[in-house]
Parts: structure tokens; sequence; C-alpha cells
């Protein structure tokens, strides 16, 4: 299933398209080296945005929940890929510790916990869920649209205060599906014996999307030379705007001024490219956090400036109530893709350095040039393993679905070996991890 491309089978994407498939062999042996000295991180999702003159990440999720809504044809290469996840830090590990988000009680979140679950069973591990909520001080039953249950439990730290289990399970390794919004959990710091996965300082206590892009510029760039395009075709503009406080009117001049800025860059790119109709937007998100909060769309700095009071309260606190201070501000990439009239947007999931699948979101309510991760979005899987998913070089560009879902992972991979720098780079203890 392809969504319909609202864009004329012309124009720099289908250049790009091409270019990348042809150069395949060479996008795939880089990848090779590149893997060889860089660790990817355990598993990341990556939103993307294919706007038909360009396809870029513009969010990558290193614990990204979503699981239940790929295609159960993709389930024998994820567990495949699991297997080799798991090699990597622990190769006779018997038992794994999933620790989920704390809001548990969402249907389609607990699906993903369950999915996450059967992967790793069908690694060869035992798997059990560990709760960082304080409210969880017993094996807790959590009930499964499909009426089976999950339990979660209490962690405990060991005796020696060395290891992090549960009551009677000690596990080779910690998988946090949990992004550590509101900050390090006590009982996960200093956990020198097991592999804990992603890292800490891979949560948004730590993590920051301006350190990410700043990266990803880095990758662009590579990518761009190696198969000889602009690197702006696959990379969003972007700039960050610290100390600054919604509520009380704080930074909004810095903010206008980055705004400004960014717009007048975007404006020139469009000139370059002879898209003389296309209106430039940017895209104003705080620098930590997830979860579609906090966002919005900006086409003119006056807008900062004016916001009212409902709109400083949406910008000014995220998940778990954390404030917002620091913001980035990234060029605004609409998509050109739908379903059934509705816009859609690819997502990638990955394991180790393997695509494992993806979806479409689709939000029937939202513009082009708007933010799908919001209440009232809707899964369409990605089947990027049927047989026939190997890409066809005789294809007209921007007609097969393997060659689009096969430059949607390519894009994806890139934005995967970013987050492995930026892992890299933001390590506060380099000895440890």
């Amino acid at each position: 299933m392809v969504p319909h491309l609202a864009t004329a089978v012309t124009g720099p994407l289908l250049d790009l398209e091409k270019k990348i498939l042809e150069a395949t062999p060479a996008i795939e042996r880089w990848f090779r080296l590149e893997w060889q000295e860089h660790t990817p991180p355990f598993y990341c999702s990556v939103d993307l945005r294919n706007a038909g003159y360009k396809l870029a990440p513009v969010d990558t999720n290193l614990f990204p929940g979503g699981f239940n809504n790929l295609s159960t044809e993709m389930l024998p290469l994820t567990v495949q890929a699991a297997m080799a996840a798991i090699d990597k830090y622990c190769p006779d590990a018997r038992n794994l510790l999933l620790i989920p988000e704390s809001h548990t009680r969402n249907p389609y979140y607990l699906q993903n916990v369950q999915r996450l679950m059967q992967i790793f069973r069908q690694t060869g591990l035992h798997v059990r869920l560990g709760s960082l909520s304080p409210e969880v001080t017993e094996p807790t039953p959590l009930a499964l649209p499909d009426g089976n249950m999950l339990v979660v439990e209490p962690l405990v730290r060991s005796p020696n205060g060395r290891r992090v289990g549960l009551a009677d399970f000690d596990p080779c390794t910690i998988l946090l599906n949990n992004d550590l919004s509101a900050g390090i959990p006590g009982i996960l710091e200093n956990v020198h014996e097991q592999s804990l996965l992603p890292p800490l300082h891979a949560g948004w206590a730590v993590r920051r999307k301006s350190n990410h892009f700043k990266a990803f510029d880095e990758v662009a760039k590579k990518f761009g030379k190696l198969i000889d395009i602009d690197p702006w075709l696959v990379n969003p503009l972007h700039s960050k705007c610290g100390e600054v406080n919604f509520q009380e009117d704080v930074g909004m001049e810095c903010l206008a001024d980055n705004v400004s800025a960014l717009l007048s860059k975007i404006k020139k790119k469009y000139k370059e490219y002879g898209m003389k109709d296309q209106k430039p937007f940017v895209i104003v998100k705080p620098d930590a956090g997830t979860y579609g909060m906090g966002i919005m769309t900006v086409k003119d700095a006056s807008e900062v400036k004016d916001l009212n009071r409902k709109q400083r309260n949406k910008m000014s606190v995220i998940k778990d109530g954390v404030t917002v201070t620091d913001v980035m501000i990234q060029e605004g990439v609409p998509t050109f893709e739908s379903i059934n009239d509705a816009v859609a947007e690819p997502v990638v999931y990955m394991i180790d350095r393997y695509v494992v699948g993806g979806f479409y979101r689709v939000h029937a309510e939202r513009g082009v040039d708007q933010n799908l991760n919001a209440p009232g979005s809707q899964y369409v899987p990605l089947a990027f393993a049927q047989q026939h998913a190997v890409p066809d070089l005789k294809a007209k560009p921007g007609t097969a679905a393997p060659n689009r879902f096969y430059v949607y992972g390519v894009v994806a991979r890139l934005a995967l070996l970013a987050a492995s720098l930026e892992l890299e780079r933001t390590d506060p203890d380099p000895e440890i991890y």
C-alpha cells in the first residue's frame, strides 16, 4: 500500500530517489563502514516528511512506542534484528527486564509493550515488566484490549546495590521503553553490572533535539558528498533558542529573531530551486520532550510575539508537567502524502542497524504543514518486507512501493547514524557504557 503523493512525477524528490537507487551499493557499503566505527542505538523510530521536493527526518525517537502498529509480516525480521542487538550486549542473556512508561493504562501503548515482549521472547529471553511508578508496590495486572493481561512489578535493587531487577528475577539486560521525561530515577543510577539500553543519557532528562540535528548536519553532508546531492534535500534547517519562558513572555525577541533568520534561509533555498509557489514555515518545538506536545507552526516572526494566553500555556508545559525553557526552531517540511485524502507521514522503525518496518501516521483533521503526532491520528502499517520489495531500478521514479520504502529506509538510517554520534558525544562517562 503506497499512499498517493500529491506532486507531479517530476522534480527534485524523484531525482533524489533515482540517485539513491543508483548508488545503492555505495550507500550500503558506506553504512557498513560507519557501523564499524559507531554503535547504533538499541532501537529507534524516525518521523519523515516527504514534501515532493525533499525527504527529511523531523523527529528521532530513542524509546519508540508503536511496535504494535508494524505489520505482522515483519515479525520474523524484527526478531532477527533483536537477536543481533542483544548479542552485542549480552550474548548469553537469559532474562530481559522491560521498563515501560509509567502511565501504562493506555491500551495502545500496552499493545506496544505486549509486542515488544513477544519479539524478545522469540529471541530466547524470559521477559518481565518492571515499573518506575511509586504506586506499583506489588505485581499489578493490566488488562489488554484482546482480553490478555500484562503484569508490572516493582523494581528492586540487589542487596549489594549493584544490580536492578524484580524480587525473584535477575536480568542481564534492562530495556527502557520509558523516555525519562520526568528525570533520571535514582534506582537506575550507577548500574554497572547490567546493560541498560538505551543508556540513561538518551532520555529526555539529558537529551536535546538540537544536539541530534547538529550531528545530522554532519551525516547529511557526508551523504550528500557520497551520492552528489545538496544535503538540504534530506536535512531540515534548524536553530535553537535557550532561556525561553512562554508563561512570563521571556526570550520572545530571541525566538522571533531566530524564526525570522530561518524563514529567510528557507526562502533562499526555495528561490534556488525555483519554487515560487511554496510558502516557507517553521516548527517551534521544545528542545527536549516528546508526544507531540508544545509544538506550533509559524509562518511569520510576528506570530511568536503575539501569542495569546491559551497558546502560551500550550507551549510552556510538556509531558510529565516539565516546563519548556529551550526551544528548537526547525524548517517546516510539508507532507504531500495522503491516504483517502487525509494527510500522512511515514514513520520508520529500526532495531540495531536494521529497518524492521514502519507505518504511515495519518490525521484527517491536520494540514500538510502541521504536526500529525496529535490526538486523532491513525496508523497504516508499511509492508517493507513483501517478497517483491527489492528496489526496481527499471520502475519509473515515484511509482514503485519498494523503491519508495527503500529510500525511506536510507534516510531513516541517516537519522539513526546521527543518533549514534549524538549519544557518543553526550555520554557523561564513556568508560561505563
